[in-house]
C-alpha cells in the first residue's frame, strides 16, 4: 500500500502536478513517508524541490503507522512524559494547537518527508478546539500557536501557514465552531506584522458543499461576503479539498451539467473542473493512491478551467 501511494505522488508530478498535500495524521504518519520516498525519487530524476508546493498540517494527534491498543498509554508516552503536551491541553481526546506541541509535530513532520522546510504548514481543524473553549479562549489559543509558526517561518521550517478547516469557513456566523476569516487575519498580523505568513486557508469545496462560494458568512469593509471572496480581498490564498467529495460527486452527474463543464470523458474530471473554475480558487485537491487515477485526472491539466463569468452562469443556473 505505502509503495502504490509513493508510485502514485511521483507519477502525478512527472504529470504536471507541483502540489502535495497532506498532514501528520493521515495513515497514521504514513502518508507523509510515502512522500518523502516519491521526493527522493524525484530528486533523482531531475526534479527540483523548489517546483514543488509541500502542504502539511498538524493539530491531531497522530498515531505512529498504526493505531495503538492502549491510545492512552500512547499519548501519556509518547507527548505527555516528554512534555510537549499536556492532557489538559488535548481537545477531544485528540486535538491539539500549544505552541510547543505545534513545534513537536512540524519537526516530526519534517523528518517524515525528509525536509528542511515545508511551503505551507496548516493547524488542521482548528474547529475542533470550538467544542470545548469558548470563542475567546480560542483565537487566544490561536494566537499562541500563529506565534509559535512565526517563529518556525523565522527559523527556515516552514514558508507559511494558515489553517485547513472542514466546517470553520462553511457554516453561517452564528453557529458553533465558525470561524471569521477577517479576525484572524487581524491575529497573524498583530503576531507578525505586515509581512506575516498567514496566507493559505484550506476548505472543502465541490458540487455538494458549494459554501464557500454561496454563503455570505464573512465580514468584509462592512459588507458580508463569502469566503473565496474575502479571502481574495484580504490576498489568502484558498486550496480546496475534497473537490470529488471521497468520490460522492464523480458519479451519476447529469448530462446537462457535464456539457457545460467541458463534456470531459468522466464525472471525476467533470467534478474537478466544477472546483478549479470557481473564481477565488488556486487548487483543487485530490487524493489519489493508483496509477489509473493519478493518468485520469491529470488528463484535465490539459484542459482550461472556465472562465469566470460562464462559470458563475452555470452556478446560478444549478
Amino acid at each position: 500500500m505505502d509503495a502504490r501511494y509513493t508510485t502514485a505522488i511521483a507519477r502525478a508530478v512527472q504529470l504536471g502536478a507541483n502540489v502535495i498535500d497532506t498532514a501528520a495524521n493521515y495513515r497514521f504518519q504514513r502518508s507523509e513517508r510515502s512522500i518523502g520516498k516519491a521526493l527522493q525519487q524525484l530528486s533523482g530524476q531531475g526534479f527540483s524541490r523548489d517546483e514543488l508546493v509541500i502542504c502539511t498540517k498538524g493539530g491531531y494527534l497522530p498515531f505512529d503507522g498504526a493505531p495503538p491498543r492502549d491510545v492512552r498509554r500512547y499519548v501519556e508516552e509518547t507527548f505527555v512524559k516528554p512534555g510537549i503536551a499536556g492532557f489538559e491541553d488535548i481537545v477531544g481526546g485528540s486535538h491539539c494547537m500549544t505552541p510547543a506541541y505545534l513545534q513537536n509535530q512540524l519537526d516530526q513532520s519534517l523528518r517524515n518527508m525528509q525536509l528542511d522546510c515545508v511551503d505551507v504548514y496548516y493547524i488542521h481543524n482548528p474547529e475542533s478546539q470550538l467544542g470545548a473553549v469558548s470563542e475567546k479562549e480560542f483565537y487566544a489559543r490561536l494566537q499562541t500557536a500563529f506565534a509559535a509558526l512565526e517563529q518556525a517561518r523565522a527559523d527556515g521550517r516552514l514558508k507559511f501557514y494558515g489553517v485547513a478547516t472542514w466546517n470553520g469557513f462553511r457554516v453561517p456566523l452564528d453557529a458553533n465552531g465558525y470561524h471569521s476569516l477577517h479576525r484572524i487575519f487581524a491575529i497573524a498580523r498583530e503576531v507578525g506584522g505586515q509581512s506575516h505568513g498567514f496566507r493559505f486557508i484550506q476548505l472543502p469545496f465541490n458540487l455538494a458543499m458549494p459554501e464557500a462560494l454561496t454563503l455570505a458568512n464573512q465580514a468584509l469593509d462592512g459588507q458580508q461576503v463569502s469566503t473565496l471572496e474575502a479571502a481574495g480581498s484580504l490576498g489568502v490564498t484558498v486550496m480546496c479539498s475534497a473537490s470529488i467529495f471521497q468520490g460522492r460527486v464523480a458519479r451519476g452527474l447529469s448530462k446537462d451539467l457535464s456539457e457545460a463543464l467541458g463534456g470531459l470523458p468522466n464525472d471525476a474530471q467533470t467534478a474537478i473542473q466544477f472546483v478549479r473554475s470557481a473564481p477565488g480558487v488556486s487548487t483543487a485537491l485530490v487524493g489519489m493512491s493508483t496509477l489509473e487515477h493519478v493518468e485520469q485526472n491529470l488528463d484535465l491539466a490539459k484542459v482550461d478551467p472556465l472562465e469566470p463569468e460562464k462559470f458563475m452562469q452555470l452556478f446560478s443556473e444549478e
